[in-house]
């Protein structure tokens, strides 16, 4: 919690001078103009990016799947979005690596490593209470499901309640 704090004190000032340096060097309207350049480069690589993932998920659903690494690649997209959106050479820096779909796919690997992200290959995972995590169902496992019909009206499938 405390590293969040000293980052989010250190972070705008850090930012500002970047901006006083780069502006004193190259002049106030030049680095004005390079930054709105920066932004712009960054929305067009982040609605790319964020088409290509789109239509990536859409693919792994229709397969049956579900797309759990093109929902955290969007997400990181968004985060890039944010930073880009942050007036500042580091936060479209940043912005700008992380667009880039090999980094991106390497901090994904490293979520994934960590245990941070998890992915299934089926869209339809059974959840053992008994084993607390997914796995394989077995007759003593307890299931529970909700569906809603036609009408309206919400089901429930779970055998304690409805046997």
């Amino acid at each position: 919690m405390r590293f969040f704090l000293l980052l989010f004190i250190a972070f705008p000032i850090l930012e500002l001078w970047v901006l006083i340096a780069v502006g004193s060097e190259i002049g106030a309207l030049a680095t004005i103009g390079l930054l709105f350049l920066m932004a712009a480069l960054g929305l067009v690589l982040l609605r790319l990016q964020g088409i290509r993932t789109l239509f990536r998920g859409r693919a792994r659903l229709a397969r049956g799947e579900l797309p759990a690494r093109e929902v955290v690649d969007g997400m990181m997209l968004a985060f890039c979005g944010v930073l880009l959106i942050l007036p500042g050479f580091i936060s479209d820096a940043i912005a700008l690596i992380c667009l880039l779909p090999g980094v991106r796919q390497l901090l994904l690997a490293g979520l994934l490593r960590r245990g941070w992200v998890a992915g299934k290959h089926s869209a339809f995972t059974f959840y053992s209470h008994r084993r607390g995590g997914p796995g394989r169902h077995r007759a003593d496992d307890t299931i529970d499901a909700e569906y809603w019909r036609e009408d309206g009206r919400r089901k429930s499938l779970d055998r304690d309640r409805n046997p």
